[in-house]
C-alpha cells in the first residue's frame, strides 16, 4: 500500500481522495456509534448506503447529520429494518434487498451486542451467538448473489474472541455456566470464523471477506457493564501494561474505531486481507492459543482462523437454522 495507517488513523485518513461513486454498501447497525460513522464516512465519498438498523426512528435521528453531508458529495443513505435477533426480520431484510436486483458492493456487519444477560432470540438461540453470529450468517449468506466479483464482507470482531473458542457443543449454554464474556467471546471467534468460511467458498468468483477488529471505544456496545465493570478491566489491563513497560490504555474515538472496516472495505488489496482478521488498519498476526497477551494487544487466536473449525461452525450453523448455503 502507498499509505501506512495505524491506530490512531480515522475514516477520513483513510478515505482521503477516495472516490466511491457507483458504490453500493450495506452496513448493519446504523442506529449508534460505529455503524453510524461507517455510512457518514462512505457516504460521504459518493457512496449509496443501505443502513441496517433494528429502531429506524433512532437510526434516521442518527444519520440526519449524515445524510446532509452525503448529499453535498453525490452519496446517500437509505435505511432497511433489521432485527438480527429474529430471522423472521433477518429474511425479510433479505428477501427485499434481492427483490431490488441491484448489485451490493459491500457488506459490512457491524451491528453487535456485548455481555448481554443470559436471554434467548425470537429463535430460542443464545442473545450474543444468536445476534452476532447467526443474523449475520443467515442476512450475509441469504444477500452473496448480490455480491459482484470484487465484492467483499467485512465481520466486525472483536479482541474478545481470546475469551473463547466456539463451543459447538453447547452453543446456547444449555449444559454450560452461562458467562457473559465468554458469550461474547464464542460469538465474536464465531465471526471471525464465519469470515474465514464465507472467504474460502467465495474467493474462486472474486468476492472476498475479512474480520475486523474495531479497537477499545466508548459506544453503546458496553451499556450492559456497569461502572465497576468497566473500572475493574480498565485496572486489570493498565496494571498488565504497566508490568510490560507500557503506556496505561487509551480509548479510541469513534472515527478511530471506524477506520479499520472502511480500510478493510474499500482500501485494502483483496489478496492482503481476504480470510484474515484485520486491525488498526492492517492484517494482523496470528498469536498461538497459549501465549498469554493483554486483552488490549494485537493479534488473533489461532482457533478463530483453523478453517476446520471455521467448516464445523459452517455446518452447526447450518443445522440450527434449518437452512444451508
Amino acid at each position: 500500500m502507498a499509505q501506512n495507517f495505524g491506530a490512531t488513523s480515522t475514516t477520513d485518513d483513510v478515505l482521503a481522495g477516495v472516490d466511491l461513486g457507483g458504490k453500493r454498501i450495506l452496513v448493519t447497525g446504523v442506529s449508534a456509534g460505529l455503524g453510524v460513522e461507517t455510512a457518514r464516512s462512505l457516504a460521504a465519498r459518493g457512496a449509496s448506503v443501505i443502513g441496517a438498523a433494528r429502531d429506524l426512528d433512532k437510526a434516521s435521528r442518527a444519520i440526519a447529520d449524515a445524510r446532509r453531508e452525503a448529499a453535498s458529495a453525490g452519496g446517500s443513505i437509505e435505511l432497511v429494518s433489521l432485527d438480527l435477533a429474529s430471522l423472521d426480520s433477518v429474511r425479510a431484510c433479505a428477501d427485499a434487498l434481492q427483490a431490488q436486483r441491484k448489485p451490493l458492493d459491500v457488506i459490512i456487519a457491524n451491528a453487535g451486542v456485548m455481555a448481554t444477560p443470559f436471554g434467548k432470540t425470537a429463535d430460542g438461540f443464545e442473545t450474543q451467538f444468536g445476534t452476532n453470529h447467526i443474523g449475520h450468517f443467515v442476512l450475509v449468506n441469504r444477500l452473496a448473489s448480490l455480491l459482484p466479483p470484487g465484492g467483499r464482507v467485512v465481520m466486525l470482531a472483536s479482541s474478545g474472541h481470546r475469551f473463547s473458542n466456539v463451543d459447538l457443543d453447547d452453543p446456547n449454554f444449555e449444559r454450560t455456566p452461562y458467562d457473559p464474556f465468554v458469550a461474547y467471546g464464542r460469538a465474536k471467534t464465531a465471526n471471525v470464523l464465519f469470515a474465514l468460511g464465507f472467504d474460502r467458498r467465495h474467493r474462486a468468483r472474486g468476492v472476498r471477506a475479512a474480520a475486523v477488529h474495531p479497537g477499545g471505544i466508548h459506544t453503546e456496545l458496553g451499556r450492559h457493564m456497569d461502572e465497576g465493570q468497566m473500572t475493574g478491566l480498565l485496572e486489570t489491563i493498565n496494571t498488565q501494561l504497566a508490568s510490560e513497560g507500557k503506556a496505561p490504555f487509551e480509548f479510541k474515538t469513534v472515527p478511530q474505531g471506524a477506520a479499520t472496516s472502511v480500510w478493510t472495505a474499500v482500501v485494502a488489496s483483496a489478496d492482503e486481507f481476504g480470510g484474515r482478521y484485520c486491525e488498526n488498519c492492517h492484517v494482523s498476526e496470528i498469536v498461538a492459543d497459549d501465549v498469554v497477551i493483554t486483552p488490549v494487544s494485537e493479534g488473533v487466536r489461532r482457533y478463530a482462523l483453523d478453517p476446520a473449525n471455521a467448516d464445523a461452525l459452517w455446518r452447526k450453523t447450518e443445522e440450527m437454522i434449518g437452512e444451508t448455503f
